[in-house]
């Protein structure tokens, strides 16, 4: 009988820890844009505890970085992410597309759903021998631009449109001028990378190029990276560029993670978590954090893509779809060289 008891006992007991070890323990997937890498690794510790002190639970969080349109191309091919950080809204549409979370995602958290954003930069050499100052220097004679690639780069996209909104907004400006803008500033583009990073490490460690239209937050950290080799130069106009993060319904409710997948979300807008954007120099929604930051990031008139362009969908279909505005003004045969 008491051996009964025992064992009895012992199963009872096996099945508490098991169960408690089970709840005691998260893993959170976050697939994410290459340019977010830095940001993440100083942020995904600190959610890890702050998650730990007010859940009791330990986390592991798993971060992949590649392109934008790449990692929602994996999700909507069954991959599962509990979160994915995009540099684009459009990239997040798709999965939604696919039922993988509502279609208005955006509308869910404040701010679109971005709890951070940036903005279209040129990085220059040091002294800026091309003496570049706006838009209009980029399309001069003898400028060798490094750009990536609007087909495949989010980073990209973000960057031809800064520059058509510019062309836009000029005196004068229509779509034909503008769309000659973009032929000649593709036509000066030394390398078209695959990535925004991508585009970084040929100007940065390759050394190609004059000038590399960049992310903010990339220029940033270029020059923390290379002390005393870089100059940023922030043009009169340029895009307001809204990285969203979501999380994946489907995914999040089979595995159980919902809880700490939306608070993770959220915590990216808590005064710890803009603290951290902010060092790694994407710029806070918080207005406190904002204003800590204040002198960090240059003044810059920014203008939203669907006031000029309309939605994602619509962008994506007259810009970078095959036989959009991408496709009419750069010449790939004459800058393969």
């Amino acid at each position: 009988m008491k051996t009964r008891q025992l064992t009895a006992l012992s199963v009872a007991l096996s099945l508490v820890f098991t169960s408690t070890a089970a709840l005691a323990e998260t893993t959170l997937t976050n697939y994410s844009y290459t340019a977010t890498k830095q940001m993440y690794a100083e942020y995904n510790p600190a959610f890890i505890k702050y998650w730990k002190g007010k859940s009791g639970e330990t986390l592991n969080i798993k971060i992949t970085h590649a392109n934008s349109s790449t990692q929602a191309s994996k999700i909507k091919n069954g991959e599962e992410a509990d979160i994915i950080s995009a540099s684009v809204a459009h990239d997040i549409d798709g999965i939604a597309d696919a039922d993988l979370l509502p279609r208005n995602w955006q509308k869910r958290i404040e701010h679109n759903s971005a709890p951070y954003y940036s903005t279209i930069v040129f990085l220059v050499r040091q002294g800026n021998p091309k003496k570049i100052t706006d838009w209009n220097d980029l399309v001069r004679w003898g400028v060798n631009i490094v750009m990536s690639n609007p087909k495949s780069s989010g980073g990209a996209r973000w960057s031809h449109l800064a520059a058509y909104g510019y062309a836009l907004k000029q005196p004068g400006g229509n779509e034909a001028s503008a769309r000659q803008f973009l032929k000649r500033l593709y036509a000066n583009n030394r390398v078209l990378e695959y990535t925004a990073r991508g585009a970084t490490n040929t100007f940065v460690k390759n050394k190609l190029g004059d000038v590399m239209v960049s992310w903010e937050n990339e220029a940033f950290q270029a020059m923390a990276e290379n002390p005393g080799q870089f100059e940023m130069v922030v043009p009169s106009i340029s895009v307001l560029a809204e990285p969203p993060v979501a999380v994946i319904d489907k995914v999040v409710d089979k595995h159980g993670t919902r809880k700490a997948a939306e608070a993770y979300v959220q915590y990216l807008y808590s005064p710890e978590g803009q603290e951290i954007a902010a060092r790694n120099y994407y710029r806070p929604v918080d207005p406190n954090v904002a204003a800590k930051y204040a002198k960090q990031f240059a003044p810059v008139k920014l203008f939203r893509v669907d006031e000029l362009f309309g939605d994602w969908k619509t962008i994506q279909k007259a810009h970078f779809q095959d036989g959009g505005v991408m496709d009419l003004v750069y010449d790939q045969y004459r800058n393969a060289s």
